[in-house]
């Protein structure tokens, strides 16, 4: 898996402090970001944290190149809709050898590691032959339409992946680019870094959230699954390890 923070609001930290300040403040943002230093900021956003007044937070995004991952974890990741997601497509670009995701339960079990690889190949062939075989009788259409042999070769493969992708499984790999605003992501990881969250996206979760403490780190002091700034809310499914789970996010 690969994540990089490719792009992010500049100064967000004193942005979202202006952006918070101005509710409560006779004055403009101009006149307020001229007279508030980094250090002010630093502990207006501090309060603002403990406050829960999140609304702010939408003033600010950060925009992530996510590589390495299922088509698993990208079903899961597109349901949180306050985004903006740009993905690989299968239907535009063909697979000639396609990379899948191995689970660790899968992958530290030999016997299963091997059924897993060969149902892998078998899905990297079944696609291949029947590319090949709808390329072959599109190509023909085509040309009996009129088109050039060039312009037939194209439009029939083009058509022909299309429909043959959906023989691929889930364990395919992708990339994504993401971009989130800060209170969408204080939501995502509120879900995804919890210990009962699916482990390939809890896997992501918790290095976007390491990646973007290092930027602003005063607004996501306190993010995590919610037993890091309070109760847990899973109830009966609790994992039970709200202090462990509180120790290693406040390290991150």
């Amino acid at each position: 898996m690969k994540v990089e923070i490719i792009a992010h609001t500049p100064d967000m930290e004193r942005i979202v402090a202006a952006a918070a300040k101005l509710c409560y403040s006779p004055v403009g943002v101009t006149e307020i970001t001229e007279k508030m230093d980094a250090e002010e900021a630093g502990l207006f956003l501090d309060k603002l944290m403990d406050f829960g007044h999140f609304s702010p937070l939408e003033h600010a995004s950060f925009t992530f190149a996510i590589e390495g991952v299922s088509r698993v974890l990208t079903h899961q990741l597109v349901r949180h809709r306050i985004a903006s997601y740009s993905q690989q497509s299968q239907r535009y670009v063909k697979l000639e050898q396609f990379e899948y995701i191995v689970p660790p339960a899968i992958e530290s079990n030999a016997e299963a590691k091997a059924v897993f690889i060969q149902a892998m190949e078998a899905d990297q062939a079944a696609y291949d032959t029947i590319a090949a075989l709808l390329q072959e009788k599109l190509t023909q259409q085509y040309l009996e339409e009129g088109h050039l042999p060039k312009k037939a070769k194209s439009m029939a493969e083009k058509k022909a992946i299309e429909d043959a992708r959906f023989v691929f499984p889930n364990a395919c790999e992708t990339k994504i680019v993401v971009t989130m605003n800060l209170r969408s992501l204080h939501n995502f990881f509120e879900h995804r870094c919890c210990d009962r969250a699916q482990w390939e996206i809890r896997e992501l979760a918790n290095e976007m959230l390491r990646q973007v403490k290092s930027v602003a780190p005063t607004l996501f002091k306190s993010s995590g699954p919610s037993c890091v700034s309070g109760s847990c809310k899973e109830g009966k499914m609790t994992c039970g390890k709200s202090r462990e789970m509180r120790a290693f996010f406040n390290s991150l």
